[in-house]
């Protein structure tokens, strides 16, 4: 056998596996939009706002055109603006505080839990002093769920409400997971969730959704959605954005929710064998009581001294493709490093971005595979 052949590369993010499983299905739901031609508002961006209500418990579910649109359409459905501060963890993808600053309002960032990789709630409470010693007015909190493991809700919650602030479920990463028996999309006065296509529920496009039990910010949200319009299409009654998801997309998440459910406890499966195969080498992430998880990714810690970038270099060699979510906390970014941070710092989020790496992670991730990934990891670690 040639010793040089490169092995088969392991997919990241399996979209083509799950596209083979729905079949036909995905084909049909969109030659029925071709079909009728309502490519915008069609009947599958109703139905596809149902069944999310249904599966999340939300009462009113708007869907929109990514989950950055879904985090700004709520600010600006609140009148966030100038003067206003926006809490956010700093250890998260840069959209949760971009929402904030095209407001005109500032984000400041706070740090997170190195166990959950979640806000931390003691730099919260530094973060609001930090705000209001600036002269800013402290008016929202925005926890992300990241990597697919809910916040810790009633936390955040309690400080939002003693403070005055509404809470913004970031849920990009994890629709789908629950606290303490809740589905997220119940929690805080709103979550935001991301329909791109890598996310565990994602649609071919871009896409997002907000859920809420607030039937008058519902209301709002949608005349967000279209501009700003009031009951004449021509008098907008507030500044708004085009946010709509497009009928094709919509008609695609429909079949894909269908088989959620089963993917989740597939993601399941794989991120119990990974922890069972690498506990003992590198910091494996853990859940935190009451919280289930839809791992949207597989983050791993490396131990102290180890090369990252030589780590990742010796999977790649062998197929293995690796991840680096976030290399640089939002704080340490060129656009956001002028913005306030909470008392203290952030040094759990500066820890996290020097040592942590994403492993394959998918429902279609079979043993054999995850198999090579375990072994890859040791062998690298070993060397």
């Amino acid at each position: 056998m040639n010793q040089h052949l490169r092995p088969d590369p392991v997919a990241f993010i399996d979209i083509a596996a799950q596209r083979r499983r729905l079949g036909k299905s995905i084909d049909d739901a969109v030659a029925r939009v071709l079909g009728h031609c309502q490519f915008i508002n069609g009947p599958e961006v109703t139905e596809l706002e149902a069944a999310l209500a249904d599966f999340s418990g939300a009462k009113h579910v708007v869907s929109c055109a990514s989950g950055t649109d879904a985090l700004l359409m709520v600010l600006m459905a609140k009148g966030v603006g100038r003067g206003d501060a926006v809490f956010c963890p700093s250890f998260t993808f840069c959209a949760t505080g971009e929402a904030v600053a095209l407001t005109g309002a500032t984000p400041v960032f706070v740090d997170v839990d190195e166990a959950t990789f979640n806000i931390d709630s003691a730099s919260l409470k530094r973060g609001i002093a930090a705000a209001k010693r600036l002269g800013l007015k402290p008016v929202a909190v925005i926890p992300v769920d990241l990597f697919g493991q809910s916040a810790d809700h009633d936390v955040i919650g309690a400080i939002a409400a003693e403070e005055g602030l509404f809470v913004l479920d970031d849920a990009a990463q994890a629709f789908g997971a629950s606290y303490k028996g809740r589905r997220l999309g119940t929690l805080g006065l709103a979550t935001a969730t991301s329909f791109f296509p890598a996310k565990p529920l994602g649609c071919f496009g871009d896409g997002g959704a907000i859920f809420t039990d607030d039937a008058e910010l519902a209301t709002a949200l949608r005349s967000v959605r279209v501009h700003g319009q009031g009951s004449d299409k021509y008098d907008n009654v507030r500044l708004g954005l085009t946010g709509r998801l497009d009928t094709v997309q919509a008609a695609i998440l429909i079949e894909k929710l269908r088989i959620f459910e089963d993917e989740i406890a597939a993601r399941n499966k794989v991120a119990e064998r990974y922890a069972q195969g690498l506990g003992n080498v590198v910091g494996v992430p853990r859940l935190a009581a009451g919280c289930t998880s839809v791992w949207a990714q597989y983050t791993v810690r490396l131990p102290a001294g180890c090369d990252r970038d030589g780590f990742a270099a010796a999977l790649k060699a062998q197929g293995i493709p690796t991840a680096i979510y976030y290399p640089k906390s939002m704080h340490q970014q060129t656009a956001y490093r002028d913005f306030p941070v909470a008392d203290g710092g952030l040094p759990a989020s500066e820890r996290l971005s020097s040592d942590v790496i994403s492993l394959p992670m998918h429902a279609y991730l079979d043993e054999p595979t995850q198999e090579r990934v375990v072994k890859a990891v040791r062998g690298a670690l070993s060397s």
